[in-house]
């Protein structure tokens, strides 16, 4: 332990000397109330250390003691369904310790060192093992099965490896590794939270992360190991969003990362995640769910750690070959943290006084995220989908963050205030958003959905866009103007829009759409388009062919139980064919 002492105190900046042996990142214990801190700079014997919790009351004099390792996470069974804080302290122990107000320089475990796991090993004495070998599971709770792996940098012979219940600190089992040591392994290990845990290959993105959010699915897709941000001002819909892709998203596993957002908004989650029922399971949500709390009004630093924590805790779960999705609300509050920290250094500012590095920083996180072979000695797939909302003051697309951001990610949801409140949800702007993935997944869906479902997508584009032109004309001369053609567009506009864009999250039935339910109301909302051009083309009066009986229907497609969508939709295509076929005769 090296130990120095306080010559300055600014905000959560604390500058001490005599600091001469200690290295970058290593995290420190601040003065005699153990505050935890990590080292931003040395210049000499001074040290410039981040503290992660309130430093009122702090002054010159004070010890400061190196621990000579950086900020690292605690990975093992307990960390599913647990709510921790932005240094991975849990907040449910902490509470249980000191009450209701958090006690500052409080040290609990990440991880339960008393609860007994029950460890099933899949390997065998004598078995050869490499790093991110599973040698046993646990079964964490009715849904989560938790994998034991190998730890990096360890391969060998097993020497001895038992069943039973164990806590995370108990040795399992030994390896014996190539120089002839024996190496004792736990069901924990730790990981620096700055540092990529190493895979084998990144993969490119093939399919996509399937959300059930129509919008998202067919406009606008996000690939299995993508990166999307989504951008929008206050009260526009960001967390609702998130919420509903954590609950829907084709992944095993959740991480939610609440960095500086309001103490309500994580409040919501708290309360909503255990009551919400995992359609994959019919368990609670939080069966598969890791929370990071870090509140707006929790010390400023802490928030920078949340991210890399959430990232790590991410990676872990990815290399025992799991899908992660992981939620960061928001990268906006991250980024403040980074310029406060920044401003304290003193540090040459960048645009609107974020530091020069913001970019690098975001691309950091960004870049963990991905596809990939995990590192073992089999062949096993991971992913961790990164979703990071984006909250520009005054909805500014222009400012620092986003645009750092739209740099980095393929996926730009830009939700849009105008839309939000009209109830319109989600409040995705299809006229301003964009996925670099199209391309890459048009085979996917064309093998897996239909032949069809690229060309329906550009052509349902192709109408909103139009839409966008005519609703100028609209403006200036009245929708009487436009030709009998165009007013077909309109209204085919308008049923893409409200019948199918706009979805109910709190609707059972429509808060999730398969794959084969979008296609099947796409195809029939365009079947009215294109059918509807024709038949004005051959002299059917707009009036009659709005007013079909028909039209209501179309309108209620969404809410249609998946079990009901085969003959319903068929009814619906027929009654649509007949009514145009009669009106197209009558002429």
């Amino acid at each position: 332990m090296s130990q120095g002492r306080i010559v300055k105190v600014s905000g959560p900046l604390v500058v001490a000397e005599n600091m001469r042996d200690c290295n970058m990142l290593d995290v420190v214990h601040v003065s005699e109330m153990n505050l935890i801190g990590e080292i931003l700079e040395i210049h000499e014997d001074r040290a410039s250390i981040q503290v992660y919790e309130e430093t009122s009351g702090l002054g010159p004099g004070e010890p400061v003691v190196s621990t000579k390792a950086p900020l690292s996470v605690e990975l093992g069974p307990g960390l599913i369904e647990n709510i921790f804080d932005g240094i991975q302290r849990p907040l449910d122990s902490m509470r249980a310790a000191t009450g209701n107000n958090i006690t500052r320089g409080i040290q609990i475990p990440s991880l339960n060192r008393e609860k007994k796991w029950t460890f099933t090993p899949i390997v065998k004495v004598g078995d050869t093992v490499a790093a991110g070998d599973i040698i046993g599971t646990v079964q964490e709770n009715e849904v989560f099965q938790h994998r034991i792996m190998v730890p990096y940098g360890i391969n060998g012979v097993i020497e001895s490896i038992e069943a039973g219940d164990f806590t995370v600190v108990d040795t399992v089992a030994k390896v014996k590794t190539p120089d002839g040591k024996s190496v004792p392994l736990t069901m924990m290990q730790k990981w620096p939270v700055r540092k990529e845990r190493p895979y084998k290959e990144k993969l490119a993105p093939t399919a996509p992360l399937v959300t059930g959010q129509r919008i998202i699915d067919t406009l606008f897709p996000i690939s299995l190991g993508g990166v999307a941000a989504i951008p929008g001002p206050f009260g526009s819909g960001k967390t609702v969003v998130q919420h509903q892709l954590a609950k829907w998203a084709e992944a095993d596993l959740v991480v939610y990362i609440g960095c500086g957002e309001r103490g309500n908004e994580m409040t919501d989650v708290l309360r909503e995640f255990p009551e919400l029922k995992d359609p994959k399971t019919g368990q609670s949500l939080m069966k598969r769910t890791v929370l990071i709390a870090n509140t707006s009004d929790m010390p400023v630093a802490a928030r920078e750690a949340s991210i890399y924590t959430g990232i790590t805790i991410a990676e872990y779960f990815r290399d025992m070959g799991y899908s992660v999705a992981l939620m960061a609300d928001s990268t906006s509050r991250w980024a403040e943290a980074l310029r406060e920290m920044s401003g304290r250094l003193e540090e040459m500012p960048g645009e609107e006084g974020y530091p020069a590095y913001l970019s690098s920083r975001l691309s950091q996180f960004y870049e963990r995220a991905g596809r990939v072979k995990t590192l073992c000695s089999g062949d096993r797939e991971g992913s961790i989908s990164a979703i990071g909302a984006v909250s520009p003051p005054g909805g500014d697309l222009s400012e620092p963050v986003t645009q750092a951001t739209l740099r980095i990610v393929k996926v730009f949801w830009g939700l849009d205030y105008n839309l939000s409140y009209r109830r319109h949800f989600p409040a995705i702007n299809w006229l301003i958003s964009y996925s670099l993935y199209t391309d890459r997944l048009a085979d996917w869906y064309r093998q897996n959905v239909s032949r069809d479902w690229n060309k329906y997508r550009a052509d349902m584009m192709r109408i909103l866009q139009e839409e966008s032109e005519l609703d100028e004309i609209v403006r200036l001369v009245g929708v009487d103007a436009l030709s009998p053609i165009d007013r077909v567009t309109l209204e085919a506009a308008r049923s893409i829009r409200e019948d199918y864009l706009q979805q109910d999250a709190f609707n059972e039935v429509d808060t999730y759409s398969t794959l084969d339910k979008q296609f099947r109301m796409l195809k029939i909302i365009l079947s009215f388009y294109y059918k509807g051009q024709e038949a004005v083309k051959k002299g059917v009066s707009i009036k009659d062919l709005f007013s079909m009986p028909v039209r209501e229907k179309i309108g209620r497609l969404k809410y249609v139980p998946q079990q009901e969508v085969d003959a319903t939709f068929e009814q619906v295509e027929k009654e649509l064919s007949a009514q145009i076929e009669a009106l197209s005769s009558k002429e």
